[in-house]
């Protein structure tokens, strides 16, 4: 556990939410995504990533898409060590954020509705030795908003697949994004 462990997760208040608009659901992730992201993945040197935890949400196109993967970077060669799915609304984050820090992977991929993410990424900074910096996600978390509900601070780092095979990456408060085949500045 790190420092912040005591300092309560506040919750994302329906004001908030209606304030920067409602995030659209997730869709089915597409092969190019899902080949885009586990590309990143082991493209990582150094360190080099084997064993991950999945998080997803519990809608259908979350689960699919960490099913997809687990089952691709098993294939891989690589470790799942947790899959860890988690409501859209809780009481609190910290069961799940709790889960999904320990082992403790070498990254972790997200496959998650926006809102729901942004609380337990909240929760994940706050309590948990979990880094942002080794965080992969599909496209239904490449949303400009994701750093203004969750925090600039708690997800700067990020990075994941676009739905055309590109990717994306969060610093601070931006969430920029490359087309496929380009590579971030």
């Amino acid at each position: 556990m790190n420092h912040l462990t005591e300092r309560p997760s506040p919750l994302i208040s329906d004001h908030d939410l209606a304030a920067h608009g409602m995030p659209r659901d997730p869709v089915a992730h597409t092969h190019e995504e899902l080949a885009a992201l586990v590309s990143l993945l082991l493209e990582q040197r150094k360190p080099r990533i084997e064993a991950v935890s999945v998080g997803h949400s519990r809608d259908a196109a979350s689960r699919a898409a960490a099913a997809a993967f687990a089952t691709v970077w098993t294939a891989c060669g690589g470790t799942v060590l947790t899959t860890v799915d988690w409501p859209e609304k809780a009481a609190s984050w910290l069961r799940p954020a709790t889960r999904l820090a320990s082992g403790p992977p070498d990254a972790w991929v997200m496959a998650a509705a926006l809102p729901g993410f942004a609380q337990l990424a909240r929760r994940l900074r706050r309590s948990t030795d979990w880094d942002p910096a080794r965080t992969y996600a599909f496209a239904s978390l490449q949303d400009s908003r994701l750093p203004a509900f969750a925090g600039p601070d708690t997800v700067h780092g990020m990075r994941g697949a676009t739905a055309d095979g590109g990717t994306w990456d969060i610093r601070g408060r931006w969430l920029a994004a490359c087309p496929p085949g380009q590579v971030p500045s």
